[in-house]
């Protein structure tokens, strides 16, 4: 077999026992694994949040032989070690093929991209749009690269993995299907005319008969051919609908798939678009009450912010939505019961692009990059400095704003490695954090704050109001546990050191801001567990049946914080 699959087929087995074992799906005995039909047992260290870490060279399957010895032999294969385990899981038939599929997509993904892996020295070098296409993906998701509805060729196409530019088509959508919404300073014709060239809009104009009779909006390319073509075939039929072309940028997809970032001209907007494909628990369509509100929640954050002496002070960087489309369908958005897949296949969100709000001698990463192996270590070295200052900075880039937000204001976003960039001073340093994907990702406190002042109450879909302990959650399950704690496993000072220099954070932020007293009870983050939300174990249990709503994750039990250092 191939060395490189046996290799990334060993390290996603690995991930796969350490994280269902993190979560409790599975519980070893003595780091061993009884399924039934085959043990397994390994080597692994426990880290933060009673996280299990498991060595892939050490993983050995065994099996009673013919004569009644066991016989044993090294393991790499994750597709054989969940298949035996799905007894013990209690998984029917389609939740294994289904997921059988997603870990399969997830390891020729792998494969694929440690055979055009580069030098880490190259990659601190790439601009922030060409990085994500070298980024591993979600830490604790096993099957982070599922993407079910792509096909082999797909992947190579279009997956960030590919690192191949592409052009998005544009559409014309007769109004009345469709509507613009846009901040107070945008209208249609000002996102048209950033968005494209003036031959180009000549060109497209000239495609239609009464041009200002459509709403127009890019099409990611697969989306076209997969979705648009066909569920919407009826308007292009009768003209509802008119594909106008492809449009001269090159853009590259982030970690994300469907969010595109012009590569042609940075200072464009990026570009969020759905996908009817199934990736990371959920298809990646667009609902509709988000590309509707995305707009208005932006104006609000952005005026919070414009007012704010703390952001203002930190430098934290807001992209906002600024801009959108919503195409419901005719018939099927307003049915009860239709799977949301079917009904969030076609709108588009216009982002701020980062690279007008970089600074002379700044650069940016996504927050993602630091996990990428060796891309830490590079970056302390390049800075010059030691480990624990480097790190000290990053995570109080990351968590003074992120606290602020929290307990100043009762919101919080959905912090993940996708969702942050780190800017980097001249010296390499982490200085400055900027926050993105807003819509659909915001919550607020049940409790007014008069910070906040009046929400856009109109859109409770889009901002829910939750509890504290839940609020907190955001910030632990996507920061803590699905960044801090792989970067804190990677060894660049003492665990017990890294976890106290967050600790410092919140202490420092407690410190100089009494007024929050009871709000930072009620969050406790240095309290001595947490609720843990399973993420592979939502999958499992979710299935592959057609759902009308996104079901939220469910709690199951807590794990130990490594934050409580009496």
């Amino acid at each position: 077999m191939n060395p490189l699959w046996t290799r990334c087929s060993a390290d996603l087995l690995a991930k796969l026992i350490s994280q269902f074992c993190t979560e409790g799906l599975l519980e070893p005995v003595d780091n061993r694994l009884d399924l039934g039909p085959a043990s397994y047992s390994f080597e692994a260290t426990r880290g933060g949040f009673g996280s299990w870490r498991v060595d892939p060279q050490s993983i050995r399957r065994t099996t009673s032989g013919i004569l009644g010895n066991d016989e044993s032999e090294a393991a790499t294969d994750p597709i054989q070690f969940f298949v035996e385990a799905s007894d013990v899981l209690g998984l029917d038939g389609s939740t294994i093929a289904g997921y059988v599929a997603e870990l399969t997509s997830t390891l020729a993904a792998d494969v694929r991209m440690a055979a055009s892996a580069v030098p880490v020295a190259e990659l601190l070098d790439l601009h922030h749009s060409r990085l994500e296409g070298h980024l591993t993906g979600h830490p604790l998701l096993v099957a982070n690269k599922g993407r079910l509805g792509f096909s082999a060729a797909d992947s190579e196409r279009y997956a960030p993995e590919a690192r191949t530019p592409l052009h998005l088509t544009w559409l014309a959508v007769r109004r009345g299907l469709a509507e613009f919404r846009g901040t107070p300073d945008l209208s249609e014709h000002a996102v048209i005319a950033r968005e494209l060239d003036v031959e180009t809009v000549a060109a497209f104009r000239g495609r239609l008969d009464d041009p200002d009779a459509y709403v127009w909006l890019p099409c990611h390319p697969w989306q076209l051919d997969h979705v648009i073509r066909t569920q919407w075939a009826r308007e292009l039929a009768t003209g509802e609908i008119v594909i106008l072309g492809e449009s001269p940028d090159e853009y590259l997809p982030t970690q994300s798939i469907r969010t595109m970032v012009n590569i042609t001209n940075p200072m464009r907007y990026q570009v969020k678009l759905p996908l009817k494909i199934l990736n990371t628990s959920v298809y990646r369509g667009i609902p509709s009450h988000c590309t509707l509100a995305a707009p208005m929640l932006t104006q609000w954050l952005h005026g919070l912010w414009s007012r704010d002496e703390t952001f203002r002070a930190l430098g934290t960087e807001l992209l906002g939505e600024v801009a959108s489309v919503t195409v419901p369908h005719p018939e099927l958005s307003t049915h009860p019961g239709i799977p949301y897949q079917w009904t969030e296949t076609l709108g588009v969100i216009w982002r701020d692009p980062v690279d007008p709000r970089l600074r002379e001698g700044e650069s940016v990463w996504p927050l993602a990059a630091v996990l990428h192996p060796g891309f830490t270590p590079a970056a302390i070295a390049r800075a010059g400095t030691d480990p624990q200052t480097w790190l000290s900075h990053l995570l109080s880039t990351l968590l003074r704003p992120l606290l602020h937000l929290l307990h100043h204001y009762g919101i919080t976003v959905n912090p993940h490695g996708e969702n942050l960039a780190i800017i980097c001073n001249f010296q390499g340093i982490p200085a400055r954090l900027v926050i993105k994907d807003l819509v659909d990702d915001i919550n607020i406190s049940t409790d007014e704050i008069a910070a906040r002042g009046n929400t856009p109450d109109t859109h409770s879909r889009v901002l829910p109001r939750k509890s504290w302990s839940v609020l907190r959650q955001y910030i632990v399950d996507a920061l803590l546990l699905g960044v801090l704690n792989p970067l804190a496993s990677q060894n660049h000072i003492p665990e017990a050191a890294f976890w106290s220099l967050a600790q410092a954070e919140i202490d420092r932020y407690t410190a100089a801001h009494p007024e929050c007293a009871a709000r930072l009870a009620a969050t406790a983050f240095l309290g001595d567990s947490f609720g843990r939300y399973p993420l592979n174990g939502y999958r499992l249990t979710l299935g592959y049946a057609d759902l009308d709503t996104r079901p939220p994750i469910p709690s199951t039990g807590s794990i130990p914080n490594p934050l409580h250092m009496p």
